[in-house]
């Protein structure tokens, strides 16, 4: 049995933990180790002897408490308080001063402005919040709204700290920043899976995509990832104890310095420009430099120093106006093509797949390229055994951009668009206006198989263990021709698979079976209609919160609602107007899938008066900043934009409103304060 500590002890814990807490901030804030590492070390093990003879003076930000935890079952979905938006692109510096005339049409009388500048890292964003000092959660960035929280894999990452190195801390902060895989780390980790006969990692960043949802969190902590700060968001940090000690933060550069006295690692490699040739010339110079650093950057990320004049910029749908991704070219090879295949994909849609000599390619060896569709291989005139010049598009999906015909092998075979399906031989369609060649045989196993496959996203069913692999298999064997016939399986039918066990074969159907539980709006994604997505889809099941609903309404219903355009109309009514479609819905229904909105649902989404209601929002509120109440409005089903039109319901109004307000006053739209907007959707 434990004896307890005496004040002595808890005195030594104390000390011990604040003399090792100073070092990590030397070491990974300062970048000026002060602590030789057998010194570290010997301070680490007396550390965890007493707290091992101690538990009671354990503490979530002890650093002892890195090392991982058990596996988690699995990770919960948190709402952002603050949507994680991700950034506008600029590939060009022309596209860049497109950026630069928008937001200044939008605030005319501003002149000469101040823009920091900090390379864009190639990792995964996090959100961490932290309560009077100390981390108590991290949370993935998601689709923007919702992410996942994975707070055991954040505190083995030496580089985020447990505790805010400040006295006082607020009540609540929350500081963002991206993880990421530092090569040499990379590279290690790839040479001994390896060695061990293990699958290698594509690139850093998938490598660091797929450590951060480990569930068991040892394993993350053995990958070493690291992690940059990029900003901070609370109003009530004591800023007297930053060495410059501003009366408040008002710029990007500040929250940055801040971070640093925070205890958080900040990417030294940034700049405070005064112009855009400054920034011109900072992209220019990192261009020819990005290969020397640790870690792999597509970009620079462009701010506008000035908090307020964010603030007055808000953001539209997706995107911060105050910011913006100058992009470098994509990274272009040379290597041989050997052959074209075609790729059936779940809409029919047939892709022809150049397959290539494999070559390294922006941290990747790709091996694989997409020449998109009929048109582009006819223009691009591609034989068998050209040499093309490949990239990477957007720095992520490899296309071939040209064909070296000076280098054409004699008697080289031209490749053509097949006319029947590479998968089923039926005959191929292409209407006479697309571009796109299809498959309409409902039965080709290509189309059955991707059908499935996007049923079991993680943001539709979720239906984990249900892979490639797996899928193949059940519609190859026959045991699964449509979505529908996934929950009739039994353990018995999984077994004869090939490497199925009876432990996989159980988990499998149990993962099906609670995917029944899943939302209706992720039904409606599931089901796979052309040109909806997950956001399109929770629009039209707070708008039609009944399968039965949505099957019946016409183009028009559909259409009326907020964002829904025709195509999308139109593509909802017609696949609803199919028999076999029909029949799906009566065997999901048949099946227990949820194809309502369930009460509360319906309750959030139709309560008050935000549901199909147009906001704007205008001037500095009181308590809330634009990202915080556009949040409040879009969780009540509301639409926030950044124009006052005769569509605009409301206009939130708050100090030095400007223009909008009279706009708005002179076409009678209602005006709210922030008093106004909380009180009608009863945020208390």
């Amino acid at each position: 049995m434990n004896q307890a500590a005496d004040d002595t002890t808890a005195a030594r814990v104390q000390s011990l933990r604040a003399q090792l807490q100073a070092a990590s901030y030397a070491y990974y804030v300062l970048d000026a180790p002060d602590l030789p590492d057998e010194v570290y070390d010997r301070l680490y093990r007396e550390l965890q002897d007493l707290e091992a003879a101690h538990p009671e003076l354990i503490t979530p930000d002890s650093p002892t408490q890195r090392v991982g935890e058990k596996p988690a079952a699995q990770f919960t979905s948190v709402r952002h308080n603050i949507p994680l938006y991700s950034l506008e692109n600029a590939f060009d510096l022309a596209e860049f001063r497109a950026w630069e005339d928008r937001w200044r049409r939008q605030a005319p009388e501003v002149g000469k402005v101040e823009y920091v500048a900090e390379l864009k890292i190639d990792g995964n964003a996090l959100a961490l919040t932290y309560e009077n000092g100390v981390l108590v959660r991290g949370v993935t960035r998601g689709d923007g709204v919702s992410g996942e929280d994975i707070t055991p894999n954040v505190r083995t990452i030496r580089s985020i700290p447990l505790r805010l190195a400040i006295d006082n801390p607020p009540p609540v902060a929350e500081v963002r920043g991206e993880a990421f895989l530092p090569l040499d780390v990379f590279e290690q980790i790839n040479a001994e899976r390896a060695g061990r006969g293990e699958a290698l990692f594509a690139n850093p960043r998938n490598a660091a995509a797929g450590t951060l949802r480990q569930l068991d969190s040892r394993i993350v902590a053995a990958r070493r990832l690291d992690f940059f700060a990029y900003t901070v968001y609370s109003s009530e940090f004591d800023l007297a104890q930053m060495p410059s000690a501003p009366d408040q933060i008002t710029s990007q550069w500040q929250a940055l310095e801040f971070l640093k006295t925070l205890g958080f690692r900040v990417n030294p490699n940034r700049q405070l420009c005064q112009s855009e040739t400054d920034v011109q010339t900072y992209f220019n110079e990192w261009d020819t430099k990005r290969t020397r650093l640790q870690y792999l950057t597509d970009g620079v990320v462009v701010k506008l120093n000035d908090f307020a004049l964010q603030q007055r910029l808000g953001f539209t749908q997706k995107f911060p106006r105050w910011a913006v991704a100058l992009k470098y070219p994509a990274e272009e090879v040379p290597t041989v093509l050997e052959t074209v295949s075609f790729q059936v994909g779940r809409t029919g849609a047939v892709t022809p797949v150049a397959e290539l000599r494999p070559v390294p390619l922006a941290g990747t060896t790709v091996a694989r390229a997409t020449l998109h569709n009929a048109d582009r291989l006819a223009e691009l005139d591609i034989h068998q055994g050209d040499t093309i010049i490949v990239r990477k598009a957007g720095e992520i999906i490899p296309e071939v951009v040209r064909v070296l015909r000076e280098l054409r092998p004699e008697n080289a075979i031209k490749v053509t668009m097949p006319t029947h399906c590479p998968q089923c031989r039926s005959a191929l369609v292409r209407p006479d206006d697309g571009a796109v060649t299809r498959c309409i045989n409902s039965s080709c196993p290509a189309i059955v198989q991707g059908a499935i496959i996007h049923w079991a996203r993680r943001d539709a069913l979720d239906i984990e263990g249900l892979g490639e692999k797996w899928v193949k298999q059940l519609v190859e064997q026959g045991l699964v021709q449509s979505v529908a016939d996934l929950y009739g399986l039994t353990v018995e039918n999984l077994l004869p698979l090939d490497r199925m066990g009876q432990k996989s074969a159980q988990n499998l159907v149990n993962a099906i079976a609670a995917s029944t539980a899943r939302p209706w709006a992720s039904v409606l994604y599931a089901l796979g209609i052309r040109h909806v997505g997950t956001v399109n889809a929770k629009t039209l099941a707070q708008r039609f919160p009944t399968v039965e609903a949505l099957a019946a309404a016409s183009p028009d219903e559909i259409e009326s609602v907020h964002t829904i355009g025709p195509e999308i109309a139109q593509a909802v009514a017609q696949w609803f107007a199919v028999p076999a479609n029909q029949t799906l819905i009566d065997r999901l229904r048949q099946a227990g899938l949820q194809l309502a909105a369930s009460p509360a649902d319906q309750t959030q989404a139709a309560a008050g008066l935000l549901v199909g209601k147009t906001f704007v929002l205008t001037g500095t509120l009181p308590t809330l900043t634009r990202p915080e109440a556009s949040a409040i409005i879009e969780a009540a089903g509301g639409k926030v934009t950044s124009s006052v039109s005769k569509a605009t319901d409301y206009l939130v109004a708050g100090e030095k409103a400007g223009s909008k307000l009279a706009k708005a006053e002179g076409l009678g739209i209602a005006i709210l304060s922030e008093a106004d907007l909380l009180a009608l959707v009863a945020v208390v």
